[in-house]
């Protein structure tokens, strides 16, 4: 199993960007945390970050024959980006999305992301343990003993 966890804009800043909203781990440190969580799994997961969206979605639409799923965490594209809605949608991939914080208590224009009517699911609002429930998720999604549809 293959999962390609990626991160948006403004992610690379994590530990420094409003530690009070986003925490003080580091970006490193959370992509070890996923990669470590996921080998317990049995999954070999990638982690990629950028700030650019046209870099994001060429790495969600290269994703299809590498990759059995997606985490990820659009940052700020969440609330913009119908080009990685639709490169999430030609790859057709369990997409789980992810935000540190609780994108539904914050500014009005965070409440509605374009990423979510992809996504196989949503987890937001529980810091660096949503990344871990997402792998989670994708592990009890694919045991062959576990039933959860898409």
């Amino acid at each position: 199993m293959r999962v390609l966890l990626l991160n948006g804009p403004n992610l690379n800043m994590l530990g420094r960007r409003e530690p009070e909203i986003y925490g003080r781990q580091t970006l490193s440190e959370l992509e070890s945390l996923c990669v470590e969580h996921g080998q317990g799994l049995g999954f070999d997961v990638l982690c990629r970050q950028s700030n650019y969206e046209g870099k994001l979605v060429e790495w969600i639409q290269g994703a299809g024959d590498k990759y059995n799923a997606i985490i990820i965490n659009p940052g700020a594209y969440t609330h913009t980006s119908i080009a990685i809605l639709d490169a999430l949608l030609s790859v057709d991939l369990p997409t789980v999305e992810v935000h540190l914080s609780n994108i539904h208590r914050r500014e009005d224009f965070r409440h509605n992301s374009y990423v979510s009517k992809a996504a196989w699911g949503v987890i937001c609002g529980f810091g660096p343990q949503g990344y871990l429930m997402a792998l989670d998720a994708l592990f009890r999604r694919f045991s062959p003993t576990e039933t959860m549809e898409a």
